[in-house]
């Protein structure tokens, strides 16, 4: 039913590479097409290798190198007069923005590539645009927004059989069902996914859903050395891909699921590791999830209750002033798992 993963995004003469290809090959690879395309003239081709360079930054945590190359992209599609070349620089800007925490800003740019996506007669950034909207609102919090859409998205993916955003539904909507309590249909999205992300030879996805895997094993069985199994599964391919952000988030589940296990010096060093690999991308919402983990790990280990009150207080601001609904949350039930507040949030 699925074919091999593709990367839509690598376009024009990157089309070559391959959705496992190694980051620093896609950014190397772009950045000579982007200077002979510059060099040439060709805004068009400028604007397609510049996507690549875009992505591969971002996806190695290079902020600010990303954000310049995104609008760089933008820019070269409005001189080539291509709307479909505009829709995929705004899709890679609203990526990045949701990455650091600009909710509002990734809303708008993503909207703006799903209608300019439509417009130009390209289907697959208008989807890619519209599964990104639908990711931002599931990172926020907003489940009943838009699990009707991931569904419909999972729907239009299987139906033209692409097996990596096919891949990327259901993880999505595997995540809902875990963050809400429903643990084994997560367990079951999660591994339809990994299945197929496997046999389409998508690593990436495959590595993501590996993760979610490990998660649900950890909280619903409480097979902590199945679950580090799994991830350090999924490790080797963020490693081999130079997946920054996604072995970040990896080492921050290893965390969860150590200090499930009651594992707390463990547990600490990982999220210690996890926060400085955050910070280094200046991705705000693991930032946030990482102090988290931390600051339960060193009240396990001791630390004085006042210092964990105020530590846990700043963080519960600092997600309300983001917009990340479910993490707040998360600090408002770990106040009452550590004996700092009354009642749980309902």
């Amino acid at each position: 039913m699925y074919g091999k993963a593709h990367a839509p995004e690598y376009q024009g003469a990157l089309t070559t590479l391959s959705v496992n290809s190694s980051l620093t090959d896609v950014l190397a690879a772009g950045t000579r097409e982007l200077r002979e395309a510059e060099k040439a003239g060709q805004h068009g081709e400028a604007a397609r290798s510049g996507l690549a360079v875009a992505e591969a930054h971002r996806r190695l945590g290079q902020i600010g190198d990303a954000d310049r190359a995104w609008k760089a992209s933008y820019r070269a599609a409005r001189a080539a007069e291509d709307i479909a070349a505009m829709a995929w620089a705004l899709w890679s800007g609203g990526t990045l923005a949701r990455q650091r925490g600009a909710f509002p800003l990734a809303r708008r740019l993503l909207q703006l590539a799903a209608e300019m996506g439509k417009s130009g007669g390209d289907v697959v950034v208008r989807g890619y645009s519209l599964a990104g909207l639908a990711e931002t609102g599931r990172i926020q919090g907003d489940y009943d927004a838009v699990a009707r859409l991931h569904e419909q998205l999972l729907a239009e993916a299987r139906r033209r059989g692409e097996a990596r955003h096919t891949v990327w539904a259901l993880e999505g909507i595997a995540q809902i069902h875990r963050n809400t309590g429903s643990y084994d249909t997560a367990y079951a999205l999660f591994e339809e996914a990994a299945e197929i992300a496997a046999g389409a030879e998508d690593r990436r996805g495959h590595a993501w859903a590996l993760r979610g895997l490990a998660d649900i094993v950890s909280v619903r069985d409480g097979d902590t050395e199945r679950a580090l199994t799994l991830l350090s599964e999924a490790e080797t391919a963020c490693r081999a891909m130079k997946l920054s952000s996604a072995l970040a988030y990896n080492h921050k589940m290893r965390g969860n699921v150590l200090y499930r296990a009651g594992r707390y010096a463990e547990a600490r060093d990982l999220y210690e590791q996890a926060l400085a690999e955050f910070r280094a991308m200046s991705e705000p919402r693991g930032q946030a999830l990482a102090r988290l983990g931390l600051a339960k790990s060193l009240a396990r280990l001791g630390r004085d209750r006042a210092e964990t009150a105020a530590e846990l207080a700043e963080l519960a601001g600092e997600l309300d002033r983001i917009g990340l609904r479910h993490a707040r949350e998360m600090v408002a039930r770990a106040e009452v798992e550590l004996g700092l507040r009354a009642e749980a949030v309902r």
